[in-house]
């Protein structure tokens, strides 16, 4: 029996198990538990290594089996975790887009507010070229992790006579991005606030991205000149987001909730 915890942010889930416990089976393990309809369910698995020195370390493999960099979301998960678990208020979790520091803002369990330093986001403004739709402008934005930024008119977020999360699965599958990439539709509802939706790579539509909440809003405050505080709203909700200029580390903030503990069988 493996344990593990489950746990989200804006309905973007995850499952937390102990990397002493993966036995080298991560995407195996990641394609069995995420399953919907046969398994516990999650849009990914963070991997959580306790070394020695008392580091903290994650692996997040996606619903699909693939390895990712990181995610917003998830390390926010991790870090409402370890503040239930470990009593960490705050923690630095280190991942292969870069340390993820986290400060849990309010705690209360099972909710926690946190906030997380994300690095410095890179936005580079791209046009790509996609069979039977033309050019699409956009952005290529980093922030430890790929994504492209589509930013649209339309209520229903689509663009170019595409559905969102047809457009999205195309773009995100593109030979044009070798590793794949995380597509962001934004709308500029004010200076201070902006509303995405998310196909995220790996995984599909989800309800929330930490890392596209930074993307779609370093986007709009490098190229649509918004505030540089802003808030980011998907479908599960809002989060905030603060990046003083260009140089300067973003910060997110947002809720994570654990759902539950248990153990599940998966030889």
């Amino acid at each position: 029996m493996i344990p593990f915890v489950k746990a989200h942010a804006c309905g973007n889930d995850f499952l937390i198990i102990e990397e002493s416990l993966a036995q080298r089976r991560h995407a195996d393990l990641a394609r069995k538990l995420c399953a919907r309809n046969t398994s516990v369910g999650a849009d990914g698995i963070e991997f959580l290594e306790r070394k020695e020195n008392g580091d903290f370390f994650l692996r997040l493999f996606n619903a699909d089996g693939s390895e990712a960099e990181l995610s917003g979301n998830g390390t926010r998960c991790v870090a409402a975790w370890l503040a239930r678990s470990d009593g960490k208020q705050d923690v630095a979790l280190g991942t292969h887009g870069g340390l993820r520091t986290c400060h849990v803002v309010e705690a209360a369990d099972p909710r926690y507010l946190i906030e997380s330093e994300m690095g410095i986001p890179r936005v580079m403004p791209r046009t790509i070229e996609l069979p039977a739709v033309g050019n699409v402008p956009g952005a290529m934005v980093n922030v430890g992790n790929p994504h492209f930024v589509l930013f649209v008119e339309t209520e229903d977020f689509s663009a170019h006579g595409r559905a969102w999360q047809e457009l999205g699965a195309q773009i995100s599958a593109s030979p044009l991005f070798a590793h794949g990439t995380n597509v962001e539709f934004v709308r500029v509802l004010s200076s201070s606030e902006i509303a995405f939706r998310i196909y995220e790579r790996g995984c599909g539509p989800t309800t929330s991205s930490g890392t596209g909440s930074c993307a779609s809003s370093a986007a709009a405050m490098a190229l649509r000149g918004v505030d540089r505080e802003l808030t980011a709203v998907a479908e599960g909700g809002a989060q905030r987001t603060v990046w003083p200029n260009s140089d300067a580390v973003m910060r997110l903030t947002g809720p994570a909730e654990i759902i539950c503990v248990g153990e599940i069988s998966a030889w």
